[in-house]
């Protein structure tokens, strides 16, 4: 099953936010074939603010770091379309900007899994649904994941 990681796991995963969901974000995304992970390239911007700025990673390391995702899993390109897309999710569904046009470019990248804790755990479109990795009850298509299932 391909799978989409959102901003914050990225985040997570290089150390960035409360120990307990650095940890899960570490342990979840070690299970996932490097193959079967599809980033938005928009979700590669919000963890170059967040470890640049907040975490005050140098400028140099934090690109390697991003790089190194690009090069680990699939990158899904914006369009046009996904825009304007985006833009009727944004009125439709109230959903903010980023978080529509990711959906959007998710679902043209034929996946199914999108792991947001930013989303509402649960929500599905175009056969894409948002699953919380932090969220108290784990979503079955979570269990999916996991060696063995």
């Amino acid at each position: 099953m391909r799978v989409v990681l959102d901003t914050s796991l990225l985040a997570y995963t290089e150390g960035q936010g409360d120990e307990s969901r650095c940890g899960m974000a570490l342990r979840l995304v070690e299970q996932l074939p490097g193959t079967q992970v599809v980033l938005p390239a928009q979700a590669l911007d919000e963890p170059l603010r967040v470890l640049a700025a907040k975490a005050r990673r140098p400028a140099a390391e934090v690109r390697e770091a991003l790089l190194g995702w690009a090069d680990s899993s699939e990158v899904a390109d914006s369009t046009q379309q996904a825009f304007q897309a985006a833009l009727d999710l944004t009125v439709d569904h109230q959903l903010p900007m980023w978080d529509a046009l990711t959906l959007f470019v998710v679902a043209e990248s034929r996946c199914w899994l999108l792991l947001s804790e930013d989303l509402s755990n649960g929500f599905t479109w175009r056969g894409v649904t948002v699953v919380n990795p932090f969220a108290p009850q784990r979503a079955e298509l979570l269990g999916l994941l996991q060696p063995g299932a």
